[in-house]
């Protein structure tokens, strides 16, 4: 059960209210007590559009993660919650009990989680029926309202009606939209060497020698030559033939030199990307004299 002073803590840390998936479903905003109990049994969470609603969140069955709170609801279940005024930061028992309808229990107390309705089965001599209210709740630690604020209690010239008190002005924020640039490896590029088979064809002259034979008549010339063997004999006279063939061999040589370079080559991208302004409505209505505009 969350204690007083632990929902001050939460307050003053600006935590916010996650459900049991861990999904964030908004900021803190204020924390309501039970009038009669003096315990905190109300969270609101601010919802909706930039946090421009506030939702009413049971603290029965909640505990404290931290600067955050943790509810056993989930986050369409808050934002579809019913919407009550709570601008005198006090709870009429007809809200609470519309509350405490919609998200099932009957008081902070019941962390079971007993639907509304539901008997408790303790016979004290009063009526045991959960779905009523112990008391109204109002918001924590303010005297006159019941509200706990953070620990800034400065009051301007007037007040905010939906979050703590600041000064007599509104903040207007914007967002901005820087653009820049950052190196990232986007690929690499690599040399690879690997090897092919070619043929390569090419025409080579190659010789040989052929028999010729030759015949010449006996002259005075050649008749000393004729006559110098016997008269009749029988001999061989051989002649060596020769012939070219082709030899082929192979060397590695170099013919080129290869590598890898960078250009850098720059190119114009477009972004959008959507940002948000606040804008801060005068209501003058009702009010003589009193001029405003629209930022």
């Amino acid at each position: 059960m969350i204690s007083t002073d632990q929902a001050q803590s939460l307050l003053n840390g600006k935590g916010n209210v996650n459900s049991q998936d861990g999904s964030k479903i908004g900021s803190i905003s204020q924390v309501f007590l039970d009038d009669e109990s003096g315990r905190p049994e109300w969270v609101t969470v601010k919802t909706g559009l930039f946090g421009g609603a506030e939702s009413f969140v049971p603290l029965a069955g909640a505990e404290v993660q931290g600067d955050d709170i943790v509810v056993p609801h989930t986050k369409d279940k808050v934002k579809d919650a019913p919407r009550v005024d709570d601008e005198n930061g006090h709870l009429e028992v007809a809200q609470e009990q519309e509350l405490f309808s919609y998200y099932g229990v009957s008081s902070v107390g019941d962390d079971s989680g007993r639907s509304a309705g539901h008997d408790t089965g303790h016979d004290t001599g009063h009526d045991t029926d959960t779905t009523r209210s112990t008391g109204t709740a109002g918001a924590v630690g303010d005297a006159d309202r019941g509200h706990l604020d953070r620990e800034d209690h400065t009051r301007g010239e007037g007040r905010d009606t939906s979050g703590p008190n600041t000064d007599d002005a509104m903040t207007r924020s914007e967002e901005r939209v820087e653009v820049g640039t950052q190196t990232e490896t986007a690929g690499k590029a690599r040399l690879r060497k690997y090897v092919v088979t070619e043929n390569v064809t090419k025409t080579v002259p190659v010789s040989h020698e052929e028999v010729r034979i030759e015949r010449e008549p006996i002259t005075d010339a050649n008749r000393g030559d004729a006559v110098s063997g016997g008269d009749l004999t029988e001999e061989e006279h051989e002649v060596e033939l020769k012939q070219e063939r082709v030899v082929v061999d192979k060397e590695t040589v170099p013919v080129e030199r290869v590598r890898v370079g960078k250009d850098t080559v720059t190119e114009d991208e477009t972004v959008t990307e959507q940002v948000r302004k606040e804008q801060i409505d005068a209501d003058t209505d009702g009010t003589p004299g009193s001029t405003g505009e629209r930022r």
